[in-house]
């Protein structure tokens, strides 16, 4: 599979974060300190995973990488993702005045979710010919 820019990006983030979670695992289970177990949660779930899906999906369906909308997408969540788990790492520490911050960051991820459901839908499926057109499907098997 050939990996455009942008997907790269996503696999690479998405390993970043695979290893820092594994490491917060890790580090919990040695210390017995789960108190950040939301933190570990929202690593891989956020970071990992949903990185690794968009790298993959992105890699499948190239034009949903490409564009100014897909700049966006990539910039809001990769803003948004940090700056909430550190946001929430504090408050899960005792400090109470960043739950703003984990609010805003968590709406800045929720637009870049949308934004990615915007892609979905305006991008996959869609002819390179006639991009307003809906490709056809493939015949079933019976």
């Amino acid at each position: 599979m050939n990996f455009n820019p942008r997907s790269r990006t996503w696999f690479r983030l998405a390993a970043l974060y695979f290893a820092f979670g594994v490491l917060m695992g890790v580090t919990m289970g040695a210390t017995g300190d789960h108190s950040l177990f939301a933190v570990h949660a929202h690593v891989n779930l956020l970071g990992w995973v949903s990185m690794a899906l968009f790298g993959l999906i992105g890699a499948m369906h190239p034009s949903m990488t490409e564009g100014r909308i897909a700049a966006a997408q990539l910039w809001t969540y990769n803003v948004g993702v940090p700056v909430m788990l550190g946001a929430l790492t504090l408050r899960l520490k005792g400090f109470a005045a960043v739950e703003p911050l984990i609010a805003i960051a968590s709406v800045l991820i929720g637009c870049s979710v949308l934004l990615f459901v915007w892609l979905v839908f305006s991008r996959v499926g869609v002819s390179a010919q006639h991009p307003n057109q809906v490709a056809a499907s493939p015949p079933s098997i019976r």
